[in-house]
Order: structure tokens, then C-alpha cells, then sequence
């Protein structure tokens, strides 16, 4: 039988934009090294995303060895910005948490001002900022940087070929944004899992991925459809939502290699 391996990572430095596949990442406190570690906010300091704005899937966010984050979009210059942006503060909200963030800089609002054509600033999280997880589904020490409510989304593989095989076009796994792709188990074997160790770190698994409008977004045209979300609803709507994917919390930190072997532990 084939064993359970780690098939392929990914993190998504500024939410909603863009994100970057990996062979190594590291674990820190929030998850995934520098995951969804900026986001795009209003004057009111309200975060955007795609389902408001799907131009946002065409802005790629690069963080280097040293920590500076680079953005990259169709037909602007690419943009620079030093790891630490600047001393300016704001409190940002998020899903109703509120959480106290700082400016990334003028130059970084200015650009993506311009290519969202929107007024709004970029911001990003310090080493002294912290925002729980839910606590209906996780302990006081567990705290996530921007993403929805998680430290980390999981799919399997299998789950993706199953929803692929049910469509007229094969969507790529990017389209859900998840952090872990799992092979060797059956179509939605993740459902079933509650606790899993990849390497020296374990995973609980928490809660169903309700899915939005996201993957319905093309990420290479910004122009959203009806797919997936319209075949999903035929067989995986539960509680009213369509369900996608298994959102999990980690314990401890350490380093996640693609190929590394998935055990369930229940």
C-alpha cells in the first residue's frame, strides 16, 4: 500500500494574493513562515480579498531569504519593500478580530492603490502582534497571522482528481489556496482524520474548509465562473456550505519537506 506522503507545499505571504509552492517551509508560531504575514486593508482598516476584488489573484508576493516581500503584477514595476516596513500602526480587522498591524509604507499603498484601483494600504504583523484561533476549536496558546481563521488548509490529491473528474475543465490545486497537499489515500480520506504528524510536527484536524467564491477566480485572468463551486454543490454541501478541504492547527514548530511521510494518528 502506498504510504501517505507530503506531495507539495505552499504559503501566501499577503492574503488574498497570490501564492508560492515550495519543496522546504518552515514552522513558526502562526504557521507556515511568513503565510498570509501582510494583507491589503481599507481606510477603515477593513481587509480586501478576492471575493471583492478578483484582480487581486494576479498580484504575485515573493518573500526573500531576508524577509523583504516583493510584489510583482501585469504591467506595473515591480515592488520592493524591506522587512520591516515602518513604525506606523493601525488596527486591522479581520473576520471580526481585531488586530493590531503595521503600515508597510507609502510606496506599497501607492502601488497597489494603483493596480486594484481602490485607495488601500498594505500592513503586516510584528513579533509583538497576536490573534488566537477560535477557540471552539483550538487552545489559548494557538494563535494564526492573516489567514481566514487557521494556521493550515489540507487536501489530498485524490480529492482534487475525484472533483476533476466530475468537470467539464481539470482545475489545478492552486485554484483552493491550500498549505498541504497529501497523496496516497482515497478521495476525501482527510475527512475521517482528526490528528496527523508530518515530520516532528502534529497537526490536529479541526474543522471542514467552507469554501467561498475564491475558487471560482481563474488566478492567471482574474475572471471568476461558476465552477467548481456549482459540481461541488452536488455532493459536498453540508450544513448549507460546500466544503472543500480540512482546516487544521499545529503543535509545536520545525521544518516540513515535500516528500515526507503523513502518519494519522486518529
Amino acid at each position: 500500500m502506498r504510504p501517505l506522503t507530503l506531495e507539495a507545499l505552499y504559503r501566501y505571504p499577503v492574503k488574498s494574493l497570490a501564492g508560492e509552492a515550495f519543496d522546504t517551509l518552515e514552522v513558526d508560531a502562526r504557521g507556515p513562515r511568513h503565510d498570509r504575514h501582510w494583507m491589503v486593508v481599507d481606510a477603515a482598516g477593513r481587509f480586501l480579498t478576492q471575493r471583492q476584488w478578483p484582480r487581486m489573484a494576479l498580484v504575485a508576493a515573493h518573500v526573500t531569504a531576508r524577509g523583504e516581500l516583493q510584489l510583482r503584477a501585469p504591467g506595473m514595476a515591480d515592488l520592493h519593500l524591506p522587512a520591516r516596513g515602518g513604525d506606523a500602526r493601525q488596527v486591522v480587522e479581520v473576520w471580526g478580530d481585531t488586530v493590531d498591524a503595521v503600515a508597510s509604507g507609502a510606496a506599497a499603498d501607492a502601488w497597489l492603490s494603483e493596480f486594484l484601483d481602490t485607495p488601500c494600504r498594505l500592513v503586516h504583523l510584528d513579533d509583538d502582534s497576536r490573534r488566537a484561533v477560535d477557540p471552539d476549536f483550538a487552545t489559548p496558546a494557538d494563535q494564526v497571522g492573516f489567514a481566514d481563521g487557521f494556521p493550515f488548509l489540507l487536501i489530498s490529491q485524490a480529492s482534487l482528481d475525484d472533483l476533476n473528474s466530475r468537470l467539464d475543465t481539470a482545475l489545478p490545486m492552486r485554484r483552493f489556496r491550500p498549505n498541504l497537499v497529501i497523496s496516497g489515500c482515497p478521495p476525501y480520506a482527510e475527512d475521517g482524520w482528526r490528528l496527523i504528524r508530518i515530520g516532528d510536527i502534529r497537526f490536529r484536524v479541526v474543522k471542514p474548509c467552507a469554501r467561498c467564491a475564491i475558487p471560482t477566480i481563474d488566478p492567471d485572468t482574474g475572471v471568476s465562473g461558476k465552477e467548481p463551486l456549482r459540481t461541488l454543490a452536488g455532493y459536498r454541501r453540508q450544513g448549507g456550505q460546500v466544503m472543500f478541504g480540512q482546516n487544521l492547527v499545529h503543535e509545536g514548530r520545525g521544518r516540513l519537506d515535500v516528500g515526507m511521510t503523513v502518519e494519522v494518528l486518529e
